[in-house]
C-alpha cells in the first residue's frame, strides 16, 4: 500500500509558483532598513547642474508611489555627478494616477525641452516608471530614452506588496484608473527594465516583463527601496542611460 501511495504521489503534478503573486513577506519586512537609508539620502547637497555641453540627454526622474522628489534626491545627485543634467520631476507627491498625470508630466518635460534644447531621457522609479512608459507612448517625440526601476509594468497589476495601499490612498483601484493605462507594450524608443530578486514589493516577472516589452531587462542587486540609491543601481542606470542600442531591437 505504502509503494502504491508513493507511485501515485510521484504522478502528482509539480507545484508551479503563480508568476502574478507579490513578493515573499521576508523581503517586504527587509525593505523598512532601505527606506531609513533611502530617507537618509535626502539631506545630501545636490550637486550643480552639469555643463550644459554634456553629451548625455537630460534626465528626468519620476519617483514612486507615496514618494517625491525628496526621495529621489539622492539619485539626481549621483546621476549629477556622473555627468547628467538631472531634474526632478516637480509635481509633489505621488498619490496615484489622476486623470490630468500625463499633461502635468508634459508640462515638466516641456520645460526640460526649453531649458535644455533636447528630449530627456526618463528614470522612473515603481510607479513613476508606469508613468515614464505611458507617457513615452504618447509622446515619443519628446523623450530620447526610458528607464524603469522595480516598475509593476507587465502581468497583473496586483503582483505587489503595494496594491491594496494604493486602492485606499489613490481612491481607485489599481487595475480601474481613471485614465487609460497600457504600460506592458514597449515604447518605440530604448527602454530598459531594471528589477531585482530582492524586491519585496514587486515580483520579478512583473518588474522584468516579458522579453518584447523592452528592450533591455537588467538584474540589480538591490532591494525596491535601494534602486533609489545603492551604488549598484545607479551604475546599471547609467549603463542603462548610455547604453547604445540598434534600432533595429
Amino acid at each position: 500500500m505504502i509503494r502504491g501511495f508513493l507511485t501515485r504521489r510521484a504522478e502528482w503534478p509539480a507545484h508551479v509558483p503563480d508568476p502574478d503573486a507579490p513578493p515573499p513577506l521576508m523581503l517586504l519586512w527587509r525593505e523598512m532598513g532601505s527606506l531609513a537609508r533611502a530617507i537618509g539620502g535626502r539631506i545630501r547637497p545636490l550637486p550643480p547642474e552639469p555643463n550644459p555641453d554634456s553629451d548625455y540627454p537630460p534626465v528626468m526622474v519620476l519617483p514612486g508611489f507615496l514618494s517625491g522628489d525628496w526621495a529621489t534626491k539622492a539619485l539626481r545627485a549621483d546621476l549629477r555627478r556622473a555627468g547628467f543634467r538631472c531634474y526632478a520631476w516637480g509635481l509633489g507627491f505621488n498619490r496615484g494616477a489622476t486623470p490630468d498625470i500625463i499633461e502635468r508630466i508634459d508640462g515638466r518635460v516641456q520645460w526640460i525641452i526649453d531649458r535644455t534644447g533636447f528630449a530627456p531621457a526618463l528614470v522612473g522609479w515603481s510607479l513613476g516608471g508606469i508613468y515614464a512608459r505611458e507617457y513615452a507612448k504618447r509622446h515619443p517625440d519628446k523623450v530620447a530614452r526610458v528607464v524603469t526601476l522595480g516598475s509593476p509594468f507587465s502581468g497583473s497589476r496586483r503582483a505587489n506588496r503595494a496594491w491594496r495601499l494604493y486602492h485606499l490612498i489613490a481612491r481607485h483601484p489599481v487595475d480601474n484608473p481613471p485614465i487609460d493605462f497600457h504600460p506592458a507594450p514597449r515604447p518605440e524608443m530604448p527602454t530598459f527594465a531594471l528589477w531585482s530578486k530582492h524586491d519585496g514589493v514587486v515580483a520579478v516577472n512583473s518588474a522584468r516583463g516579458l522579453p518584447h516589452e523592452s528592450d533591455r531587462a537588467v538584474e540589480v542587486d538591490c532591494s525596491h527601496m535601494g534602486f533609489a540609491y545603492a551604488p549598484n543601481s545607479v551604475a546599471a542606470i547609467v549603463r542603462a542611460l548610455t547604453e547604445e542600442v540598434a534600432p533595429s531591437e
